[in-house]
Protein backbone atom coordinates (compact mmCIF):
# COMPACT_ATOMS: atom_id res chain seq x y z
CA UNK A 1 0.00 0.00 0.00
CA UNK A 2 1.66 3.77 -0.89
CA UNK A 3 0.18 6.62 1.10
CA UNK A 4 0.60 9.83 0.59
CA UNK A 5 -0.01 12.47 3.14
CA UNK A 6 0.21 16.30 2.53
CA UNK A 7 0.35 19.32 5.03
CA UNK A 8 1.42 22.50 5.66
CA UNK A 9 -1.95 23.93 4.39
CA UNK A 10 -3.77 26.82 6.12
CA UNK A 11 -5.30 30.28 6.30
CA UNK A 12 -2.72 33.58 5.13
CA UNK A 13 -3.67 36.40 3.47
CA UNK A 14 -3.15 37.74 -0.10
CA UNK A 15 0.36 38.43 -0.36
CA UNK A 16 1.84 35.64 2.15
CA UNK A 17 3.53 32.07 1.72
CA UNK A 18 2.80 28.69 2.30
CA UNK A 19 4.91 25.53 2.28
CA UNK A 20 3.03 22.67 1.78
CA UNK A 21 4.94 18.91 2.20
CA UNK A 22 4.15 15.69 1.14
CA UNK A 23 5.24 12.45 2.34
CA UNK A 24 5.41 8.96 0.42
CA UNK A 25 5.08 5.83 2.93
CA UNK A 26 4.11 1.77 2.36
CA UNK A 27 5.82 -0.13 0.00
CA UNK A 28 8.42 0.82 -2.31
CA UNK A 29 7.39 1.98 -5.74
CA UNK A 30 8.81 3.26 -8.47
CA UNK A 31 7.19 6.80 -9.58
CA UNK A 32 8.67 8.76 -12.92
CA UNK A 33 7.01 12.53 -11.44
CA UNK A 34 5.33 13.68 -8.72
CA UNK A 35 2.96 16.53 -9.10
CA UNK A 36 0.34 18.88 -6.94
CA UNK A 37 -2.83 19.54 -8.12
CA UNK A 38 -6.40 21.82 -6.71
CA UNK A 39 -9.56 22.02 -6.62
CA UNK A 40 -11.78 24.93 -5.82
CA UNK A 41 -14.98 24.41 -5.34
CA UNK A 42 -17.26 23.92 -7.96
CA UNK A 43 -14.11 23.78 -10.30
CA UNK A 44 -13.11 20.76 -11.48
CA UNK A 45 -9.21 19.38 -10.26
CA UNK A 46 -6.45 21.65 -11.85
CA UNK A 47 -2.32 21.12 -12.38
CA UNK A 48 -0.38 23.13 -10.67
CA UNK A 49 3.26 21.85 -10.71
CA UNK A 50 5.50 18.60 -11.16
CA UNK A 51 8.66 17.67 -11.05
CA UNK A 52 10.54 14.89 -12.62
CA UNK A 53 10.85 11.81 -9.79
CA UNK A 54 15.19 11.57 -10.00
CA UNK A 55 15.59 14.36 -12.27
CA UNK A 56 15.39 18.25 -12.08
CA UNK A 57 12.57 18.58 -14.49
CA UNK A 58 9.89 20.97 -13.13
CA UNK A 59 6.23 22.26 -14.76
CA UNK A 60 4.18 24.71 -13.31
CA UNK A 61 1.00 26.22 -14.56
CA UNK A 62 1.07 29.59 -15.87
CA UNK A 63 -1.12 30.70 -13.23
CA UNK A 64 1.64 29.85 -10.44
CA UNK A 65 5.03 30.34 -12.41
CA UNK A 66 6.99 32.71 -10.97
CA UNK A 67 5.35 32.58 -7.41
CA UNK A 68 5.26 28.47 -6.61
CA UNK A 69 8.35 26.31 -6.54
CA UNK A 70 8.24 22.46 -6.60
CA UNK A 71 11.15 20.12 -5.05
CA UNK A 72 11.72 16.55 -3.93
CA UNK A 73 13.86 14.71 -1.54
CA UNK A 74 14.20 11.60 -2.69
CA UNK A 75 16.20 10.49 0.17
CA UNK A 76 13.54 11.63 2.22
CA UNK A 77 10.59 10.37 -0.17
CA UNK A 78 9.50 13.82 0.25
CA UNK A 79 8.47 16.43 -1.95
CA UNK A 80 7.30 20.28 -1.10
CA UNK A 81 5.45 22.93 -3.04
CA UNK A 82 6.92 26.72 -1.38
CA UNK A 83 3.92 29.19 -2.11
CA UNK A 84 4.59 32.53 -2.25
CA UNK A 85 2.91 36.19 -3.38
CA UNK A 86 -0.52 33.95 -2.79
CA UNK A 87 -3.67 35.30 -4.01
CA UNK A 88 -7.29 34.69 -3.17
CA UNK A 89 -7.62 32.37 -6.59
CA UNK A 90 -5.31 30.23 -5.04
CA UNK A 91 -7.71 29.57 -2.17
CA UNK A 92 -8.37 25.62 -3.31
CA UNK A 93 -7.44 21.76 -1.48
CA UNK A 94 -4.01 20.87 -2.81
CA UNK A 95 -3.23 17.17 -3.60
CA UNK A 96 0.08 15.59 -3.97
CA UNK A 97 -0.11 12.89 -6.60
CA UNK A 98 2.56 10.22 -7.81
CA UNK A 99 2.71 8.81 -11.42
CA UNK A 100 4.45 5.44 -12.39
CA UNK A 101 3.36 5.09 -15.74
CA UNK A 102 3.31 7.11 -18.98
CA UNK A 103 1.48 10.13 -19.57
CA UNK A 104 1.38 13.92 -19.53
CA UNK A 105 2.58 14.69 -15.67
CA UNK A 106 0.34 17.96 -16.81
CA UNK A 107 -2.93 15.41 -16.32
CA UNK A 108 -4.50 14.02 -13.73
CA UNK A 109 -6.33 11.18 -14.86
CA UNK A 110 -2.75 9.79 -15.56
CA UNK A 111 -1.60 9.86 -11.83
CA UNK A 112 -1.93 6.63 -9.63
CA UNK A 113 -1.49 7.52 -6.11
CA UNK A 114 -3.29 10.46 -4.47
CA UNK A 115 -3.33 11.81 -0.88
CA UNK A 116 -6.36 13.21 0.68
CA UNK A 117 -5.95 16.76 0.27
CA UNK A 118 -4.85 19.81 2.54
CA UNK A 119 -7.02 22.99 2.87
CA UNK A 120 -5.34 26.18 1.32
CA UNK A 121 -7.23 29.65 2.36
CA UNK A 122 -5.87 33.19 1.02
CA UNK A 123 -7.88 35.88 2.43
CA UNK A 124 -7.86 39.37 0.32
Amino acid sequence: QVQLVESGGGLVQAGGSLRLSCAASGRPFSRNAMGWFRQAPGKEREFVAATGWGSSSTYYADSVKGRFTISGDNAKNMMYLQMNSLKPEDTAVYYCAAKTGFGSVRRAADYNYWGQGTQVAVSS
